[in-house]
């Protein structure tokens, strides 16, 4: 019957929000297991049990122990973009990657189980790992665009993953009385120097510097065919070496 709240679509929608907030709740003990026990800390018993539910609501929910342990990580790859809070348009590039490297370094520091399933296991390759990684790639390409990239893009990207990997592993492994901020500082500025110049690479001799700026800029061109414009990416490649 049309009046029926049993048949109304608004009737349906608590269950929808019902099986959210279960499956969030569900995720939220996973998150907290993680940290306090590590990853094996993390099984389907425990977790549903710290849950409250019963197991085979977990296992419509996530699947397996796997497929819970995916879901946790791309929750955590979400939490780390939503504390980003990435400026569109930043007016200093390499101030901007400091404060993205900073960023993602007290990230790892405040939890640090979460990151070690985020980026230690390289299969959970998520939707939220790749969208974050677009984004770096974006800020990478801005600075090669100003002439300010001194490493192929590619490489500079690994450079800042390892830097800030370093710095979380290594501060992780320290006694608390041992650890000592200069040595993120160090860290990053080393990342610094490795990546970029400190002066627009396009002012200086030589070719390396010119050639990284125009291939970055290349994806925005309409002038060149697909076979041209692949061309003269392979030649800007081999002068930016």
């Amino acid at each position: 019957m049309p009046g029926d709240p049993k048949l109304s679509p608004s009737a349906a929608k608590p269950d929808g929000t019902a099986r959210e907030q279960t499956r969030r709740r569900i995720m939220d003990v996973a998150i907290d297991l993680l940290e306090r026990g590590g990853r094996d800390a993390v099984t389907t018993r425990a977790v549903a049990e710290a849950a409250g539910v019963q197991a085979p609501a977990l296992y419509r929910l996530f699947g397996d122990k796997e497929a819970l342990l995916d879901a946790v990580a791309e929750y955590g790859f979400t939490r780390f973009l939503a504390a980003k809070h990435i400026d569109p348009d930043p007016q200093d590039p390499i101030k901007e990657l400091r404060v993205r490297w900073d960023t993602a370094v007290e990230f790892g520091l405040a939890n640090p189980a979460l990151y070690a399933l985020m980026y230690g296991e390289p299969a959970r390759s998520t939707i939220a790992f790749r969208l974050g990684l677009g984004l770096l790639m974006d800020r990478i390409r801005r600075l090669a665009v100003a002439g300010r990239l001194r490493v192929d893009e590619n490489l500079a990207a690994q450079i800042i993953h390892a830097t800030a990997r370093g710095a979380i592993l290594t501060w992780l492994s320290l006694p608390e009385a041992e650890r000592d901020p200069a040595l993120l500082v160090a860290l990053r500025e080393a990342m610094i120097t490795a990546v970029t110049s400190q002066e627009p690479a396009v002012r200086e001799a030589g070719l390396a510097g010119a050639a990284r700026a125009l291939r970055a800029a290349l994806p925005t061109q309409n002038t060149l065919s697909g076979p041209e414009q692949q061309l003269l990416t392979e030649w800007l490649g081999r002068l930016s070496a």
